[in-house]
């Protein structure tokens, strides 16, 4: 019988509930255990096997082997460094953290005690990204020369929510910037410069909700776009290359499914509607070519599965918390750029 890894999470809110929570209770190698909420009992309306505690210190229990942190982002530093100190592996939600000094710390303290540390940086699994990932392997768009990223949304009003007050690690560079820093990280490595312009566009804004970040490549220009007021339908990517463009819309569909109950055993998990497959202009053998490019299948389950080889057959680990510690340098540099309004070396 397969021993299964146990699964303490700090925290029930939007994230545990619908990314986490909802795989965790699907794979068999996992084992939702124990959730800690500071008053209600939210988990065991979801999952009436689960043990709920209010105390956090009772969540460290022998038989727990990960936690999983999905608190505000301003305590996820806290709260992953009194994991670690128990001797538990652990997920962070991104962002990581709100500084590269806590992220640092939280790097070295899980190397010093050969624990595993990584990041839920799940939109690697996206459908269009692993798509898009797959398409530059191919070299069929030729060299690139510049990519595109957005991540566009319409919510014209200001919720009462932490992501939206005026606390350290809030506003839209923190939430949807961390995906598409990360997204650039993993296809083109690391860049030599950035420029970013930051916004508050709705009038009640007390954070950020715009961002346009520039990573310059020397030959290659990444530009990574979000907003709060895109009420039309914008490209998710838009790649140009010497010998191509490929354009995508429509965003990816997991996080919709599992709002819904669908799990990835369900066989339109992960599956993009055709209405929104990429399209490819590419010249070959010197004749004009026009084609769709079918979205692969979204895996955000795949995050996990490659969590449980790397804690029980020590495969490696696909979110490195070092690569998570650069996002967040790279997010310090973004706010720094936008003060002084100038490209700033990396």
């Amino acid at each position: 019988m397969m021993e299964k890894i146990n699964v303490g999470i700090i925290g029930f809110g939007l994230s545990a509930s619908v990314f986490h929570a909802p795989i965790i209770d699907y794979l068999p190698e996992f084992n939702l255990k124990k959730v800690y909420e500071r008053k209600s009992e939210k988990s065991k309306k979801e999952y009436p096997y689960v043990e709920v505690v209010h105390n956090i210190e009772d969540l460290f229990d022998s038989d727990i082997d990960v936690i999983l942190v999905t608190t505000p982002n301003k305590i996820h530093y806290d709260h992953a460094k009194l994991a670690l100190l128990h001797n538990k592996h652990v997920i962070v939600e991104k962002p990581f953290t709100v500084t590269s000094e806590e992220a640092r710390e939280l790097v070295d303290l899980a190397v010093k005690k050969n624990l595993v540390l990584t990041v839920n940086q799940n939109r690697r699994w996206d459908g269009d990204f692993l798509t898009v990932k797959k398409l530059l392997e191919t070299k069929k768009l030729g060299k690139v020369v510049e990519f595109e990223a957005h991540f566009d949304r319409f919510r014209n009003f200001i919720k009462d929510k932490w992501k939206e007050k005026d606390e350290p690690g809030s506003g839209i560079v923190y939430d949807l910037g961390s995906h598409l820093i990360d997204q650039a990280l993993c296809l083109f490595g690391e860049p030599y410069a950035i420029f970013a312009d930051i916004r508050k566009q709705r009038p009640d804004a007390v954070v950020d909700d715009y961002f346009e970040i520039i990573l310059d490549y020397n030959t290659l220009k990444v530009t990574l776009k979000a907003d709060m007021l895109s009420n039309y339908k914008s490209p998710k990517y838009i790649i140009k290359g010497l010998n191509g463009t490929f354009i995508k819309y429509g965003t990816d569909v997991q996080e919709g499914q599992l709002k819904e109950k669908i799990t990835p055993d369900d066989p339109d998990y992960g599956k993009d509607k055709e209405s929104n497959w990429g399209k490819i202009n590419y010249i070959e053998n010197g004749e004009e070519k026009s084609e769709k490019i079918i979205t692969e299948t979204g895996k955000y389950h795949f995050f996990y599965k490659n969590l449980f080889d790397r804690i029980k057959n020590n495969a490696k680990i696909e979110v490195r918390p070092e690569t998570a510690l650069r996002t967040i340098q790279i997010i310090e540099k973004a706010f720094e750029s936008n003060e002084k309004r100038q490209f700033i070396k990396l």
